[in-house]
């Protein structure tokens, strides 16, 4: 098709239309409503009605990840901190120093930080103490820190590592308050209802977070793909789980929307069944550096330490010590009750108009604004369970990226691209 030359692209309305017609071809995730433009001929999509959901809640147009295993620029492992009672945070004397432990948090660590924190800080604060350590510089730290200068303290982060070099910087930044909190049949009978608290108290702390520069904490949706009915998934998830990990998230049902069954026709995935919900995603690379420039402002600081014993903390000037240092708390205290549960994560260059998360053949993709966290799930709550390896594996890496790249490539020839 010839197109005339002009000094705006804009200028000549064929050319508009052409360039529109490749748009449609890039853009077959989306396709649900396309303006129809002047000059253009009619062959354009234009908006159809989508079988099964309201007007208000049609599904944005969703450009695809670009799957190719040259993309990867990097693979990370993170060790979650597991314990099968739920996070430490009892009270412990060391030498004449008073400290709170608060760690242990599995694959919460991110989600309960602020309420898990906000109980070891009114825990440390009744010491009568005004100067207080913080033992480590991840989630739980940062948070602990923050809460600590809020509520009057004079702070001081003693840590071997800082973001980003800190373990809970490898996380996957989604909210998952109850991922490998505990096991059912070992947690305290009030433990649910601490939970609970500290949930909740978290998740309006992060709603402080919403609409600040650079994002550092976001909603999403996430699609729920599968070829099989929910309820064998369910029963597939039930059987996999062999320690029976502990689940609360009915206790909040309140707090987060609720997953919805996508009718046929009204979604652009190939598979039979899928669901949509949405969730509170953590650009964790700028989110950390926002709580370490927020703590930094209010008078912190920050020392780089490595302790190798408790009997070491009464080298410091504080008598009061809230000790966060999540995995590493298992050699530091000597404490075999955590158990390393690994998680591998390829990260794919970030694409700014993916803004959505996918689950498929348990491969967990979530874009946020620092890369597309490509994660294989394998066996669920059970994978990476008491594997202590941190060495990246590029070939699991790459064979889950395919996988990302098979679930493309259906769409593609679901809609004859």
């Amino acid at each position: 098709m010839a197109v005339r030359k002009e000094n705006s692209p804009h200028a000549d309305p064929w050319r508009l239309c052409y360039i529109v017609r490749l748009m449609n071809r890039r853009d077959f995730l989306g396709g649900f409503a396309i303006a129809s433009l002047s000059g253009c001929a009619p062959k354009v999509r234009r908006a159809a009605t989508t079988p099964g959901l309201p007007s208000y809640d049609v599904l944005p147009r969703l450009m695809p990840v670009r799957a190719e295993v040259d993309r990867i620029f990097r693979v990370t492992v993170c060790l979650r901190p597991f314990r099968a009672a739920g996070p430490r945070l009892d009270i412990e004397r060391v030498g004449d120093k008073t400290v709170v432990h608060n760690y242990g948090h599995g694959g919460s660590g991110w989600s309960l930080s602020w309420g898990s924190s906000s109980v070891a800080v009114e825990k440390a604060m009744a010491a009568g103490e005004r100067d207080v350590a913080v033992i480590g510089c991840g989630a739980l730290g940062m948070t602990s820190a923050i809460l600590l200068q809020r509520a009057g303290a004079k702070v001081t982060i003693y840590a071997k590592e800082r973001p980003p070099e800190v373990r809970s910087a490898r996380a996957t930044g989604s909210w998952t308050p109850d991922a490998r909190i505990a096991l059912t049949n070992s947690v305290s009978p009030d433990f649910p209802a601490l939970w609970e608290k500290m949930c909740r108290n978290s998740f309006h702390t992060y709603e402080s977070f919403l609409g600040m520069a650079g994002n550092p904490v976001e909603w999403t949706d996430r699609y729920a793909l599968s070829d099989t009915s929910p309820a064998e998934a369910r029963g597939n998830r039930r059987r996999d789980d062999t320690l029976s990990f502990a689940h609360y998230q009915d206790r909040v049902a309140d707090l987060t929307p609720h997953s919805q069954d996508l009718p046929p026709g009204s979604h652009p995935f190939p598979t039979r069944y899928a669901r949509r919900t949405s969730s509170l995603t953590f650009n964790i690379a700028g989110y950390s550096r926002q709580l370490v420039t927020d703590f930094l402002i209010e008078g912190g600081k920050i020392e780089r330490v490595e302790f190798h014993s408790p009997s070491e903390l009464n080298q410091l000037s504080q008598k009061v010590v809230i000790n966060a240092t999540g995995y590493g708390a298992r050699a530091l205290w000597k404490d075999e009750s955590i158990i390393p549960v690994r998680g591998q994560i390829a990260w794919l260059i970030p694409q700014p108009e993916v803004n959505y998360g996918v689950i498929y053949k348990n491969v967990n993709i979530l874009s946020r604004r620092d890369g597309i966290v490509v994660q294989d799930g394998g066996k669920g709550e059970m994978e990476g369970y008491n594997d202590s390896n941190e060495q990246p594996d590029r070939a699991a890496a790459e064979s889950a990226v395919r996988v990302v790249a098979e679930l493309y490539g259906r769409m593609g020839r679901q809609a004859g691209i």
